[in-house]
């Protein structure tokens, strides 16, 4: 099992350092001078790897990562959710906190380090005395890494720098300035296609799981393109001034650029190999599975559970609930026949709120009465995992279930995979659907709607459409496929950004977020009352992220994003 490892190896690469050559040092040695890494006496590439290792640790851990000590997820800054804790940094995003001084996701910074050692490395990996074989996978992996960083800064702020395999020194003009939306399209795309062929094929070995498969590089393709030619980027951008609208993205609208998006997530469905689990939660727990094209590697571990679980669970399983998921993603689940709960047809009874609901809801969040650790989890007023006071708890009545295993039997937790997936089958198989039916194709886009319900739990029904009613239109089943990739990919940071793309979220993020007060009753029911818990908002300039005001300080080539 491959694992990223950044810090704690330097003894051991001194160690292997000496072992592997003959020369007598008179000074002491840096593990990352050029000299020590680039050693063409190290037939094995032992230092070197350790360097392409590192690059993994550019890419972000989507769980607990916003803040600190620890954070919040990305969707706590969405309807999807809310921070348990108070004055979280996560809530700059949804209160008008954020600035270019003041953005608790910047990720320049990260980005162009990750890109500059993976130029480094590029630059310098055939000094190695290792295979040719090795070193161009070797290679199509940084390139990889690269291109996903390019993809993180544009998603963030449309057109960045393109900087190539220029590897910059102090004495350099670091004035670059910002490349369009399309140049950084372009080259995201053209690196995927020229380095998928020479990536790992799958099935990928146990030993080398967690290194990037020829999928992942079309998957990148595929969600690029995807972004591309949503309607934030293809030709809808905010930008009032011509040279600031390039940047952001493309200037006119083309719908065509679907086709691009349907062909890419085909190309990948094509290989033949990726498929969905057949029970959704074991996706997440499970670390090796067909449904999984890349996720970032980490230790069997607890974290999850003691960061997210309800509150009320004392040693050796104490968990600090930090997320409170709303009422609002509560109801975007339907019934377990395919019904939204708003349908008269669907059996909803507001006060049995979680019986017969589409078993995604189960695997996403806890509510009241749902066993957890052998008792029922009490979200009731004054229950033990809502008690009150100035206890960290939920404040909608939720918390966080998903990407955790089955602990209802439990005493206590027991470590677990918790990797976090970049790209899994089910996203491309909605991406499939939504370019299908942006195309005017939108029977065509039902039928993997229909695999992703099926493998949901969702009934047949008597049509066997899963809930999807006959005769549907283009209009509806875009709204159909916006809810389900909602719940389908909760909590895995693609609905802060999908509001955007979509560029719904001046309706979607300027809203009232609801949770639910539950009281118990005498003989032992519960009366359960939606209740505002807050309000959100969201303003225009928010589609895209202000370039950090250090940079701009630097570079006064970089054009800022408009309305910061």
């Amino acid at each position: 099992m491959y694992t990223t490892i950044r810090t704690g190896l330097m003894a051991l690469i001194l160690s292997l350092a000496w072992s592997a050559c003959t020369r007598i040092e008179t000074e002491p040695r840096d593990w990352i001078k050029d000299d020590l890494v680039w050693d063409e006496m190290d037939r094995n590439a032992t230092v070197a790897i350790f360097f392409l290792n590192d690059l993994y640790n550019f890419v972000p851990n989507g769980f607990n990562r916003i803040g600190s000590n620890p954070g919040d997820f990305l969707d706590a800054a969405t309807d999807d959710a809310m921070p348990s804790r108070n004055n979280r940094v996560v809530s700059y995003y949804t209160n008008g906190f954020i600035n270019v001084l003041n953005n608790p996701d910047p990720y320049w910074g990260n980005s162009y380090a990750g890109i500059r050692r993976a130029n480094i490395f590029l630059a310098n990996i055939e000094k190695v005395p290792a295979t040719p074989q090795s070193i161009t996978t070797w290679k199509m992996e940084a390139r990889f890494i690269r291109a996903l960083l390019y993809f993180e800064l544009v998603k963030r702020y449309g057109g960045v720098p393109l900087i190539g395999d220029r590897i910059f020194t102090i004495d350099d003009d670091l004035s670059v300035p910002r490349n369009t939306f399309e140049e950084c399209v372009n080259y995201i795309v053209a690196e995927c296609d020229a380095i998928k062929d020479n990536l790992r094929k799958e099935p990928i070995s146990d030993g080398e799981w967690g290194r990037i498969p020829r999928g992942a590089a079309i998957a990148l393709k595929g969600r690029t393109l995807l972004y591309a030619a949503s309607p934030l980027f293809n030709g809808g951008g905010i930008s009032t001034d011509a040279s600031k609208k390039a940047l952001s993205g493309y200037p006119t609208a083309d719908p065509s650029r679907w086709q691009k998006a349907l062909d890419a997530a085909d190309e990948l469905i094509k290989l033949n190999y990726y498929a969905l689990q057949p029970t959704f939660n074991n996706i997440f727990i499970t670390k090796k599975n067909t449904e999984v094209i890349l996720a970032k590697q980490s230790g069997n571990n607890t974290s999850i559970e003691s960061n997210n679980a309800p509150v009320g669970y004392g040693t050796p399983t104490a968990s600090q609930g930090l997320t409170s998921p709303t009422q609002n993603l509560v109801e975007a689940f339907p019934m377990d026949n395919g019904l939204p709960i708003s349908d008269p047809a669907s059996g909803y009874n507001a006060q049995t709120p979680y019986v017969g609901r589409d078993p995604r809801l189960d695997a996403t969040v806890f509510y009241n009465g749902k066993r957890w650790l052998q008792r029922a989890v009490e979200t009731f007023e004054g229950g033990r995992d809502r008690p009150g006071g100035n206890v960290v708890q939920t404040k909608t009545g939720y918390y966080l279930r998903k990407f955790m295993a089955d602990f209802s039997n439990n005493t206590t937790y027991t470590n677990q995979s918790h990797n976090f997936i970049f790209f899994r089958y089910a996203e491309i198989l909605l991406n499939y659907a939504e370019a299908l039916n942006e195309l005017g194709r939108t029977e065509d886009a039902v039928k993997p709607l229909l695999d992703i319900r099926k493998r949901a739990g969702i009934k047949a029904g008597t049509n066997n459409r899963y809930g999807i009613k006959s005769g549907i239109t283009q209009a509806e089943l875009r709204n159909f496929i916006r809810n389900e990739r909602r719940i389908e990919l909760a909590f895995e940071e693609h609905r802060f950004w999908d509001v955007r793309r979509w560029k719904i979220a001046e309706t979607a993020l300027n809203t009232p977020l609801f949770g639910v007060s539950i009281i118990r009753n005498a003989n032992g029911t519960f009366t359960y009352t939606r209740q505002q818990v807050t309000t959100i908002s969201f303003q225009p300039k928010l589609y895209q992220m202000p370039l950090p005001y250090e940079e701009t300080t630097k570079n006064l080539n970089l054009i800022q994003n408009e309305g910061w």
